[in-house]
This record gives structure tokens, sequence and C-alpha cells, in this order.
């Protein structure tokens, strides 16, 4: 099977890659027109991803694109340790059964991205799979006499537990089972490459470092490849895939399609074209030249393509005419979203009637607000989630519907 040699240029053009342990061994990889194994790991420590998450995952997608066994690594016996890159308390320890939980709840956030099913399709795999055979003793043997102490807490993965006097011997023991992953994945699946993004590099280079110890003790050659994206991060310096509503979710089931399209528009003006190169496939003059013209048209293109890419056509297409709508409409600051009268011909349930306007993301969620209090109509307050609307609640054709305090639907008959 050929691949795509260009691929690349594409991820050097859209400033994709950012760090490499060998970047010239990686173009040549790429431009050889051969088929690659490559993976890149996620602790499951959160039952769904949001947008920041999801920055590997976009690479990834062009790599299987152009041809290349894409594996994502699910890491359960990572998980329970916990990453201590930027952290500065140690991460809350998790149960196996809830890991493996998030594992299965996040599966179909990422066929969003990649392909799992065909002749290449990507895979998923669990270190915990092979972690769970191995001794205390021989993995320190083995592996932790390949790891120089001080060499590991000169890198900036711990810098922030050290300085708060907190580090233990649980968390030091990351790294050497991160990079023992590569090696495992490289012997079992062929694996020459491990992406990740810029908060990783200590572990991946970890990785490479490790195999050249190993390939110089038993001789045996493993030609193996780390490299990362560029983090996106706010001009603050923050990481990316929260606003102040909250996460930017990709689970359809916690966040409405406005919300979420109104999430992307809050993207800073310094993120927009870093955003446009992961998450959709427009040359890249072309972003650079809507952004130097008109930079609102530019994060509403954005904010259309990323939506369309996640949700779907039909949820991107109502979001943008919710938000088009906005401010208009006789002066009146909420979107309009238009209901047929017939459909309230016998009535309407006020769950179902949220959960069309996507003021809730599901309807087991518009009960809850509506419990909760949260739910008003031309300004009273609705109790009961039994309650039907009908063309009584109307007036001159429209009602207005809130949530919360900020979120308001103009609902019109037409």
């Amino acid at each position: 099977m050929k691949t795509d040699t260009n691929l690349f240029n594409v991820l050097k053009e859209r400033g994709l890659l950012y760090q490499c342990t060998d970047e010239e061994e990686l173009k040549k990889m790429l431009e050889s027109g051969q088929p690659i194994a490559l993976y890149e790991g996620t602790d499951p420590t959160a039952d769904s991803l949001h947008i920041g998450h999801c920055v590997p995952y976009a690479i990834l997608r062009r790599f299987q694109k152009a041809g290349h066994k894409v594996y994502l690594l699910m890491g359960g016996a990572t998980a329970c340790i916990g990453d201590p890159s930027g952290r500065n308390t140690i991460r809350k320890i998790m149960a196996k059964e809830d890991i493996q939980k998030n594992i299965e709840s996040i599966k179909s956030s990422l066929a969003i991205f990649l392909d799992f099913e065909g002749e290449n399709k990507a895979e998923i795999v669990n270190n915990y799979d092979w972690f769970k055979d191995i001794s205390y003793i021989d993995f320190m043997r083995e592996i932790g006499s390949k790891f120089n102490v001080n060499e590991m807490l000169a890198s900036e993965i711990y810098d922030n537990r050290i300085q708060e006097g907190g580090l233990t011997l649980f968390e030091l023991g990351y790294m050497p089972m991160q990079a023992y992953d590569f090696v495992h994945l490289n012997k079992e699946k062929g694996c020459s490459l491990e992406w990740g993004g810029a908060d990783q590099w200590g572990n991946i280079a970890a990785g490479v470092k490790l195999a050249r110890k190993l390939s110089f003790d038993d001789g045996i050659e493993r030609k193996m490849v780390g490299a990362t994206n560029p983090l996106l991060l706010t001009p603050e310096g923050k990481k990316m895939g929260k606003t102040e509503k909250g996460a930017i979710w990709i689970d359809k089931d916690k966040i409405s399609a406005y919300d979420f399209y109104q999430g992307v528009y809050q993207t800073p003006d310094a993120c927009v074209e870093m955003m446009f190169a992961l998450f959709t496939d427009l040359p890249m003059n072309e972003v650079k030249n809507i952004i130097k013209e008109d930079i609102v048209k530019a994060k509403k293109t954005l904010c259309y393509e990323l939506t369309k890419f996640v949700r779907g056509k039909e949820d991107a297409d109502k979001a943008r005419q919710m938000s088009e709508n906005l401010f208009t409409e006789g002066g009146d600051d909420a979107p309009i979203f238009e209901l047929k009268l017939e459909e309230i011909k016998n009535g309407l349930n006020i769950c179902d009637l949220l959960f069309k306007t996507s003021l809730a993301p599901s309807k087991s969620e518009a009960r809850r607000l509506v419990q909760g209090g949260a739910i008003s109509i031309s300004g009273e307050k609705v109790n009961d989630f039994n309650m039907n609307i009908d063309a009584n609640k109307f007036n001159e054709g429209s009602l207005l519907l809130k949530k919360g305090k900020k979120s308001f639907i103009k609902v019109v008959l037409k």
C-alpha cells in the first residue's frame, strides 16, 4: 500500500510539527511511500474530550488519511499514577473500574477523527494489558536501571511538583512507564513514531532514549522517532478547550450545537490560524488571507467548519443561523428559532422544545434543568417538566425561552 508522500510538507506548512527527536529521519519515513505505524498516548482520566484534548487526534487523522497505521494508546496503567506534567499537586488516584469506564466513553468521540473500520482502521490498545503481567522487580531491573534520576528531575515534567516540594516516588515512575510503552509498541505493533503534545516532550524523548540504551545492550536495532505538535494556548499561556461558560465538549450529550459554535467563536484572535490548521483542510494561504482581511469573518468561518466537522452539517447550519440572528429581530438580544405551527398543534412538551432549540443537549438534561428551576418562558419560571407548549403560550407569534441568566432563545411560529 502506497502512502501520500506529501504529508511531511503538509505538517510543516500547517505548523503542526513542533519538536522531533530526528526530523530528517521522520522526513525520510514519510516520503518513502511506505506506511509506518505510529501511536499517541492518552490517560483516560475523564469520560469525555474537549477541543483542547483533540489536537493530537486531528493530526493523527492526517496520518491515517495518508495511509499510515494509527494506534491509540489508552493508559489504563499510567492513569493509575497520573501524569505529573505541569501539575502543582498529585493527581487523584483513579480506580481501575473508572478508568475502563472512561475508555469506553471516549471511543465515540475519537471516531469523529479516526476511522475504526476498514482495511487501515485505527486501533485502541491499553497499556494495562502488558503492565499487569510485569513484576515490580523485573521492571526496575530491566527498565528502571536505564534511567538517571538527575536527568529525570531536570525535565520540565517534574518542575512544578519539585517546586511545591511534593514529588513522590509514585509519580517519578510515570516517565519510565510511558517510555516503556514506546518500546513495547515498537516490538509488538511495529510503531516507529510516537506523537503527542509539546507538554509530553520529556516523556516522548525518554522513550526514544530508552530504546537506544536497550539496543546498545542487546544489539537489536530499534528505529524510533518521537515528535510533538505545538500546544493550543491562549495569549495568557493557558491551554485552550474551555471558555468562561465551560468546556467545548466533543460529546453531543454534553453541549448544544449553539454553545459549541459560540465556544469556538471565543477563540482568541491569535489562535485562529492554528485552529484552522488543525481542524480544517482549508489551504493555509487561503486561511491567512481571510484572517488578514477580516478576523470576524475568519472566526465565523472557523466556527462553521469546526462545528460541521465535529457535529455534522445540520448542527452547523442551525448554530450559524441562531448565531447570526443574535442582537437582531427588532432589537431582541436572543437568537431566533423557528417552529412550525403544526409542531405545537397538539402541544409540545417543554423538554422536547428545550432539546429542539439546543438549549439542552438531551431530553434528560432538559428535565434536570426544569427541575432545578433554570428554565423560564416569557419571564415565568417553569416548574413542571410535563408542561405542554401550545399556541396560547405565544405572544404575537413568539415566546422567549430562557436558561439560567444568560442563555436566551426567541421561539417564533412560522
